[in-house]
């Protein structure tokens, strides 16, 4: 078996005997279809993040390795845009699952979908392997339908968890951490499995085993919705499982379902041309941006400043991921052009590197639970302004210590501990991050408009995988250039981002008193 195989064959080990005392020591506190669902999202992320680490890769090997040989620029364009997509959509399957579909049917569609999508890329190869006869339209198709997929299931398979528990119920955040752990195990597998597949037997095989794992997922949420498991509910006078639409809303499921394929040419054009979604994206911020400013003066004092400091903190959380995200494209190329790939005697892949996040999530997210609850008691946990400055200037010194890696470098390959240190130090800084500023919208958020907010704060995601195709594109060299030259210039780029996002870390904690003041006691 080869090296990387066992890898692979390790890490799938270590996760069955890690999900199974997981279940086994949480199934008498929650509903099982909390586990049930525990998996679905596991295979969903498995399926998402397969494509992930593959991606990038696929459009900008040569033909000779099988890939479509696009300009880095132009794959860094076409990454960017689907990032950018997959982050908004879920605003208009949110929606509609809200006032037409409900929740099951919502993520059926989607996995549907998103299962297509993975085979539609798997078909857009060329299985013969040398890529002369990739085709480009099923690859922008396949893509199209990841997106229109995605924006069906990922809102309403985290809505459709909070239904088991009432508000105020204990057990919610254990719940809610139990399903963050399956995303993380999703996303730890993927790179192991289908990236080595896709790298060593063909991207179309990677792609393949991604679409069979969110077959797999579908299955499991189709027996759990057999078995009658989402017919429990936590609190029947507020909530339905899925919700029974009214015969009204019933007659429209079909029309809607099959009417959402509309978006797939628009889809495709966005995709395609994906310098559109530049302008279309600032457009959407700055006159979401504008609409928020303006709504805050409907409120008292109190609210209106709260929302001034969402609006604020959003810039920043938009800056933080949009050099978080260049892990797909940017660092990913960079990882395959000038990383030693030798760890401890072992060869991994490229596409291996995109599972150490996932790891380090699995590793420290209950330390800094725990942290945190710590200096909460001792009234000494830092204000929620505070965290989101800690976590860019980790950000950017994750990339500042690339710069200790480049004097070991040997043909212009540095050691492989310096990226993970690197993936190390931004894990902590999304810890930092991510979890507070979500906790951090539900509290600042006047009621009637939470729901509103949170969409306008997953924007700051959107807009980031469309603006690192910028910062990508500035690590583009030449074809023919020398590994040497490719270095040089992806860390005179890592070095400016590292200097902006420590930078605005420093903004932020001197902009932190004032921000304080206008969140009114909210930490």
């Amino acid at each position: 078996m080869r090296e990387e195989y066992r890898i692979m064959v390790i890490a799938w080990l270590a996760v069955a005997v890690w999900v199974a005392f997981v279940i086994f020591t949480n199934r008498r506190q929650h509903p099982k279809a909390l586990f049930f669902l525990f998996m679905v999202e596991l295979w969903e992320r498995f399926s998402y993040y397969g494509m992930r680490a593959l991606l990038i890769l696929y459009l900008t090997k040569t033909a000779m390795d099988g890939g479509f040989g696009f300009e880095k620029k132009i794959g860094y364009g076409i990454y960017g845009a689907y990032g950018a997509l997959v982050y908004l959509t879920p605003l208009l399957g949110g929606f509609l699952a809200d006032k037409y579909l409900g929740f099951r049917k919502s993520i059926i569609w989607g996995a549907i979908l998103m299962a297509a999508g993975q085979f539609t890329l798997f078909f857009s190869w060329d299985i013969s392997g040398d890529g002369t006869k990739n085709t480009k339209v099923l690859m922008y198709l396949g893509l199209s339908l990841l997106v229109l997929g995605n924006g069906f299931f990922k809102p309403n398979i985290s809505s459709l968890i909070g239904k088991f528990y009432a508000q105020g119920d204990p057990r919610r955040d254990g719940a809610f951490t139990i399903f963050y752990m399956g995303i993380n195990i999703g996303a730890f597998l993927t790179p192991l499995t289908c990236g080595t597949v896709g790298e060593i037997e063909g991207w179309g095989y990677g792609f393949l085993l991604a679409g069979i794992g969110m077959i797999a997922g579908l299955c499991i949420f189709l027996v759990t919705q057999k078995l009658g498991l989402l017919e429990d509910k936590a609190d029947p006078p507020k909530y339905s499982v899925g919700g029974e639409e009214p015969k009204a809303k019933s007659r429209m499921d079909m029309p809607i379902l099959l009417g959402s394929l509309l978006f797939l040419p628009l889809i495709c054009m966005l995709i395609y041309q994906n310098d559109v979604m530049d302008y279309l994206l600032a457009v959407v911020g700055l006159v979401m941006i504008g609409y928020i400013i303006f709504l805050s003066f409907q409120y008292p004092v109190v609210e209106r400043q709260r929302l001034w400091v969402i609006t604020i903190l959003l810039v920043f959380t938009a800056i933080f991921w949009t050099f978080f995200e260049l892990a797909g494209s940017a660092l990913n190329i960079f990882t395959d052009n000038n990383v030693d790939k030798n760890l401890f005697g072992l060869t991994l892949k490229t596409s291996n590197f995109q599972a150490v996040n996932a790891l380090f999530i699995m590793m420290f997210a209950p330390v800094f639970s725990f942290m945190w609850t710590y200096l909460a008691k001792n009234k000494l946990e830092p204000a929620a302004p505070i965290k989101f400055a800690i976590a860019l200037l980790l950000l950017g010194a994750g990339f500042m210590v690339l710069n200790l890696g480049v004097p070991m470098a040997q043909d212009a390959l540095i050691p492989a501990m310096f990226l993970i240190t690197l993936y190390l130090l931004h894990t902590l800084g999304e810890l930092a991050l991510s979890p507070v500023g979500l906790s951090l919208v539900t509290k600042l958020s006047p009621a009637k408009i939470v729901a509103f907010m949170m969409g306008f704060w997953f924007l700051s995601s959107s807009i980031a995988h469309q603006a690192g195709k910028l910062i990508s594109n500035l690590t583009a060299v030449d074809e023919n250039a020398t590994k040497e030259q490719s270095l040089e210039l992806a860390m005179k780029v890592f070095n400016q981002v590292g200097f902006v996002a420590i930078g605005s870390g420093v903004l932020l904690i001197f902009l932190s008193p004032m921000i304080k003041r206008w969140m009114h006691g909210v930490r």
